[in-house]
This record gives C-alpha cells, structure tokens and sequence, in this order.
C-alpha cells in the first residue's frame, strides 16, 4: 500500500511540483515517457568502448554498425552530445558542467531534439517557452537550448560542489529529482570521447583554448591612412557586405576564390568547433568558427588549410601587416605564437571573420583589430 500510495503521490503531485513559479522545465518522468523508459541502471560504462563508437558516428558510420549502451539512436543522440560540449567548451563551461548538461539532456529527452513534450516543454532539455527560455523555434535548436542551460548553470551558487543531481536539478526543478544520477557515467564517457575531437577540448580544466574570448576587440595602432583602414565604410552591420566594397581585380585569384567563397556564409551563426561545411544548412555543427572559415575558405579555391589557429599561424610565410594582400590571414587575441582568433583579409581595410559564440560571420574595418601576426597563404 505504501507503495501505490507514493506512486498516486507521485502522479498528483507532479504538476504541482513543476508547475511553481521561475523558469522550470517538463519533469523527467513525462521525458523518460515521451522518449521510451531506461531500466537498466549504466553503473560499469567502458569509456574506451564509447570513445571507439562515438569516433564512428562522428566520422559517418552507419548507425546499425555502432552500438553504445544507454543510446538507442546513437546516429541522432551523438551528434546531439556533440553540440552540447560545443557549445561548453564556447562558454569556458569546465568538464563537470559538460557531464552535467549531458546528463540532464539524456534524462530530459534522451538525446533527442523533441518536438513535443509536457505542456510546452521542447528540445533536448525540455525547455518551456511559457517559463522564458525563448521562443519555441529557439529551444529546439541544439546550441541555443544547450547555451541557455549553461547559463542557468552558471548562476547556481556552489554548482561545482555538487553532485550531478544536485547541479541539475537546481536548474531543471523536475518532479524526479533523483533521476539524472543514472546518467553520469554515460554521461562522462561521451563528454572525455567527444572533447578529445575539439581544438584543446582536453585541457586540463575543461575550457576550449582555441575559441574567440568574449571581450572587445581593442584598436589596432594605425597602419594606413584614414579610409584605407576601413574606417571609410562607416558602420557595416552584421552580415552585410559595405556598400562601394568589391574584391580588388589584382588580387591573386586563388584569393579572390577564397574571399567570395567565405562572402558566402556572411550572416550565419558562430559555432565554436564547427566545420564550415553547411553553415546555412540546419545542424549547428555545419557552421563556421575562425578557423573552419578561413580553412574551407581556401580549400574551395584549392588550397590546403590545418584546422586550428594554433597551427594556421604557422601556414605560408609571415608578412608584415603594414603590407598585407587580399587573402592574407591575420591574427589577434593571445599572442603571436598562440593565437586565439583569425581573419581573412579582404582588400579595402576590410577582415571576414567568424568573430565569436552568438555573433555571425561579418565584415569589419581592420582599424578595430590588434594584429598579432600575419601570414600569406599564396
């Protein structure tokens, strides 16, 4: 009896429990029976087995030839994962709040982008649109529902002092407090697989060192004459292309190719880690950081680009960056033999770049840059 009496308590209690006031998610039981019951406890996961099957995903396996326990749609659920430390390492989140989102993804919706759930709970963490996480079209997109988990995360006095659970529950309020501890293994072993396949996502605190930091870009020391600065355009909002700008006919046309090419992505979101390979398309992942910009950039012109800035610093010959060319790569941020950001230049004054985490692909005036070293591809 008083086992059915805490089942009833449960089933009444619920919505109450979910229902209070502040910025609360669908409960984990209406997820775990919206997207199929887990039974088995996942105490003994094998950390080199899932790091082996998550390789294989990440690389285009066929879904039928890869088998992770805990996962049933490995093919949809792994890449899900992937955004979700993406998007960590983006905001400096350390490994243990990456441990925790995925967790509370694979209790929520089991790695799934679900289009439904309690009342008006939607995507990866369940997100309701009713409590202010955003638009429904919002919460159903991977990075920004994983960006706004991390960000509730973060503001929860002592987190990293607390268990699995505890973290994410003090950001989902569910009715079944108890229930992401199941997750934590799983949940670790996918976090060390997946942040091993990132430019630096296995340091030690569990920060990404190759993204763009969120700080303001300081003002580089002149190196040309007003106008030849790109201060001649004026304002150039995001996404655009200046009004008068056109590529200069004498530039060597492997660069030209390169500078069109990457015109093209002008307007679509940031994602650190992405590989530039379909960033209008609708997986995050397809999108463009600095770096996956300038090396599919010259790669559609028939040039071969490393993937990082830590090594594209060391591409072609070095040029000083009072004589720069179209197509020359400049770089900022860090220093000059660790650059944490590059650009592509494009003539005018004018720098492409993928610039940082919520901020699309753009022009600016290369008078807003520190240069810290400049290479010539061609």
């Amino acid at each position: 009896m008083k086992g059915l009496a805490a089942g009833i308590g449960v089933v009444f209690l619920s919505p109450i429990l979910i229902a209070g006031t502040g910025m609360m998610l669908a409960s984990s039981a209406d997820a775990v029976q919206s997207s199929g019951s887990f039974s088995n406890c996942l105490t003994d996961v094998d950390s080199n087995k899932v790091a082996e099957q998550v390789a294989k995903i990440l690389d285009g396996a066929s879904a039928k030839d890869v088998h992770v326990e805990g996962l049933d749609l490995p093919a949809e659920q792994v890449p899900n994962a992937q955004t979700i430390v993406a998007a960590g390492l983006s905001l400096d989140v350390p490994k243990k709040g990456q441990i925790i989102a995925l967790a509370t993804a694979m209790q929520e919706s089991r790695l799934r982008n679900l289009s439904y759930g309690d009342r008006d709970s939607l995507g990866l963490f369940q997100q309701r649109p009713s409590q202010g996480w955003g638009s429904a079209e919002q919460v159903r997109d991977p990075t920004y529902a994983s960006e706004q988990f991390y960000k509730h995360l973060l503001k929860v006095s002592g987190w990293q002092q607390m268990t699995v659970t505890q973290a994410a529950q003090a950001v989902q309020k569910s009715g079944l407090p108890d229930a992401y501890t199941q997750w934590e293994k799983l949940a670790t072993a996918l976090q060390g697989a997946i942040a091993k396949t990132f430019p630096g996502g296995n340091d030690a605190d569990g920060k990404d060192t190759d993204h763009d930091q969120d700080q303001a870009q300081q003002s580089a020391t002149p190196r040309c004459a007003p106008g030849q600065d790109g201060s001649g355009f004026g304002r150039i909002p995001e996404g655009s292309v200046p009004k008068g700008y056109s590529t200069p006919k004498d530039a060597d046309p492997k660069a030209r190719k390169a500078i069109a090419w990457a015109m093209q992505q002008l307007g679509t979101l940031y994602q650190w880690g992405g590989s530039c390979t379909n960033s209008h398309g609708p997986d995050p992942m397809g999108r463009c950081d600095c770096s996956s910009l300038m090396q599919q950039a010259y790669a559609h012109a028939g040039v071969t680009l490393t993937r990082t800035t830590y090594t594209q610093v060391g591409e072609g010959k070095a040029v000083s960056p009072a004589h720069l060319e179209p197509g020359d790569l400049i770089f900022s941020r860090g220093s000059a033999a660790r650059p944490e950001h590059v650009g592509m230049y494009m003539g005018e004054g004018l720098v492409i770049e993928a610039p940082r985490t919520t901020k699309p692909v753009r022009i600016t005036p290369i008078k807003d840059w520190t240069i810290l070293a400049a290479r010539r591809i061609l």
